[in-house]
């Protein structure tokens, strides 16, 4: 998938998105994940994990800031799930060695935008929006070269 829009009316549907995406991952790949409190991100990641096939339960690293899931399957990537919101900057990202990670993992970063994009060459961009009093949520994704 290069890029693309949905409409997203239930959780369910953000993660069948998050299963679609991982299809087209691997080791090495990055995910940065922008939108509001609510808007999908973690349900978004929770469809990534499901399609790699790792092992844990997926929910919001927001307190531990990265979470590591290990491959369901020999030759499979792993999945390193980081919450960047609590984040003080540069130095802080380059303390958790995900450029490391990137060799087995597919990383996805949770508030990552003007961050985590320097630890590729290309990211693929995912932007979450939850419509104004409703629970339906949008989704556009596009791969970016540096």
């Amino acid at each position: 998938m290069t890029g693309g829009e949905r409409t997203l009316p239930e959780v369910e549907d953000t993660e069948a998105l998050g299963r679609e995406l991982a299809a087209g991952l691997a080791a090495g790949d990055l995910v940065i994940l922008d939108g509001p409190l609510g808007a999908g991100k973690t349900a978004l990641t929770r469809g990534i994990a499901a399609g790699l096939g790792v092992q844990g339960r997926v929910s919001s690293p927001t307190f531990i800031i990265a979470r590591e899931h290990r491959p369901g399957a020999p030759g499979k990537p792993g999945l390193v799930h980081v919450d960047a919101y609590r984040l003080g900057g540069l130095d802080d990202l380059d303390a958790l060695d995900l450029d490391t990670d990137l060799e087995d993992c597919v990383v996805v970063v949770e508030w990552g935008e003007g961050v985590a994009e320097r630890l590729t060459d290309r990211h693929l961009m995912v932007r979450l929006r939850r419509a104004e009093g409703a629970d339906v949520r949008t989704a556009q994704w596009r791969w970016v070269e540096a």
